[in-house]
């Protein structure tokens, strides 16, 4: 797969069209900035340029319409609700112990461990916000107790939950691959190696921390015994992950099959095997699971009206002209690109960054050649370093919750996670086939 190619024709936007998006942007920028939820302030102005321009209102139910209308998208609540119902049922407890117990007396184990569980369980949540608060919930006091520095704690956890919005299945990466109309298989099978990547650039990082930081207190290490008897209980866990990632790979489902699949495996693992999860608790699971669903959708729906408008404005396509006549070069534009979502990220979560930014950018990439799987995978990346920078960080807060601590004790201890998020960019530009050679070459 081609990563980037010479720009066939150079054009220039007018200047109507540029004041245009500047008004538009501003529009946006004031709304979002004046509190308005990100569903209304996207639907809200699109509704408006329609009017503005005499054209139908019928198309803002239209829009609501198609952007529901989708098998895929089925997958959203399916992963959600499996997600909840694994966090309520303290799955990533059993997924620590069994881990910590085989690597915990290494330099640094307990930090090693709960990246891993990080990684373990991404590959069955496909939710950033869940994975942080699972296994933070486990690996924070225990970390913590074992005399790591603090600040570090905090921010490895709320980095290594990042991990679920790349490791496969991704929420985002199903949204991304509905926007562009490219194969959520294939997304999330390029996520693969980035994940990897990343995670043992934590771990790396967390281990030469440990050694040559602050003290900790060493983990004994574990009795033959107490590793068969954890690896035992997270071994469902195990089967879980496998039969998801399996299935997608093999192409035994797609994706919302495969989402099907995990929720009722995920009952089974809770309810049946482990006996964790109450009736309170599944319909915790139920009524949490069916807010955030309400809250993607109406997003997703806010956005394809505002998409739909500024289609009609012409406002992508312009940018998209600009772009391929100033920029020849696919490095340049990536650079761009990630600066811009980069100061984004300061102001949207993720989610919105990916509904407004993506269907702008994706008309140029055609232009420049890019591979569209590989620069959502870029995209996802960006969008993760969003999750941990103040002040809208969801899973600073999510790590603020759960460890009891003030926000600014985690912002200072994730920076350096946020900086590894920002090198493994540049390392996967410089190799590609860090993200495209399972999907095309395996």
């Amino acid at each position: 797969m081609a990563l980037y190619g010479s720009v066939g024709r150079h054009s220039r936007a007018s200047g109507n069209g540029a004041v245009t998006a500047l008004f538009i942007l501003v529009a946006l920028l004031v709304l979002l900035l004046g509190g308005v939820p990100i569903a209304f302030a996207l639907g809200g102005l699109g509704l408006t340029l329609l009017l503005l321009a005499d054209l139908s209102p019928l198309m803002v139910p239209q829009g609501l319409y198609s952007s529901m209308d989708s098998f895929v998208l089925v997958a959203v609540p399916l992963f959600l609700l499996m997600s909840n119902i694994l966090l309520k049922g303290g799955v990533g407890r059993d997924l620590f112990n069994a881990v910590q117990s085989w690597v915990g007396h290494w330099p640094g184990g307990l930090a090693v461990a709960t990246i891993i569980s990080c990684g373990i369980f991404s590959a069955i949540s496909g939710s950033s916000v869940t994975t942080a608060a699972t296994i933070g919930t486990v690996a924070i006091p225990e970390m913590s107790r074992r005399g790591y520095d603090r600040r570090f704690v905090l921010g490895l956890v709320a980095a290594g939950g990042t991990l679920g919005i790349l490791i496969p299945p991704s929420i985002p990466m199903i949204i991304y691959g509905v926007v562009v109309e490219e194969s959520i298989v294939d997304l999330f099978l390029a996520g693969i190696g980035p994940g990897a990547l990343l995670a043992l650039m934590f771990i790396l990082f967390s281990i030469a921390f440990s050694y040559f930081g602050k003290g900790f207190k060493p983990v004994p290490r574990a009795s033959t015994a107490e590793r068969l008897r954890t690896s035992i209980r997270a071994l469902p866990t195990l089967v879980l992950a496998t039969c998801i990632l399996g299935g997608l790979y093999l192409g035994v489902f797609t994706p919302t099959e495969a989402a099907g699949v995990g929720f009722a495996l995920a009952l089974l693992l809770t309810v049946g095997l482990l006996r964790s999860l109450s009736w309170v608790q599944l319909k915790e699971a139920v009524i949490e699971s069916m807010q955030t669903t309400v809250t993607i959708f109406l997003i997703l729906a806010g956005a394809k009206i505002f998409g739909k408008a500024i289609t009609l404005y012409r406002i992508p396509q312009d940018i998209s002209l600009a772009i391929t006549s100033n920029i020849s070069e696919a490095g340049m534009f990536v650079l761009i690109v990630c600066l811009v979502l980069l100061v984004m990220g300061f102001f949207l979560e993720a989610l919105s960054m990916l509904l407004i930014m993506v269907p702008v950018l994706h008309p140029s990439l055609v232009g420049m050649g890019i591979d569209p799987i590989w620069f959502g995978i870029m995209f996802v990346i960006m969008i993760e370093c969003a999750l941990v920078t103040p002040p809208v960080g969801l899973n600073l807060f999510v790590i603020q919750a759960v460890a009891k601590t003030p926000i600014e004790d985690v912002i200072a201890g994730v920076w350096p996670f946020t900086l590894m998020m920002l090198g493994s960019i540049a390392i996967i530009y410089v190799l590609p086939d860090v993200a495209l050679y399972i999907p095309f070459k395996l």
